[in-house]
């Protein structure tokens, strides 16, 4: 995150900080959102941690149930790599 954050021209240490808030963050509501909406597969659980808490959410995903840490890895990994393939193409044309 810090590097694609200087790459377009961002703050990096306020990059940093912010996706461990997030982490943090996801990983304390995370789980508690997705039982209040009743959402009993770990698959799916783990996708949408993944996603949206980056590894804090994953490593707690891991303690909760290996399926959901499993996905929650991957979809970890996934959001990474399209995110750093994707953003700078999407940052250029919204410049150009």
């Amino acid at each position: 995150a810090m590097g694609l954050s200087e790459a377009l021209g961002g703050l990096p240490s306020l990059t940093a900080g912010l996706v461990v808030v997030t982490g943090i963050i996801g990983a304390a509501i995370g789980p508690i959102l997705l039982n209040m909406l009743k959402m009993k597969n770990w698959a799916a659980r783990g996708l949408a941690v993944g996603t949206a808490s980056h590894g804090i959410g994953t490593a707690r995903d891991f303690e909760v149930d290996a399926t959901a840490g499993a996905y929650a890895g991957f979809a970890f990994g996934m959001n990474a790599l399209m995110t750093a393939t994707i953003l700078p193409i999407i940052v250029k044309l919204i410049i150009e």
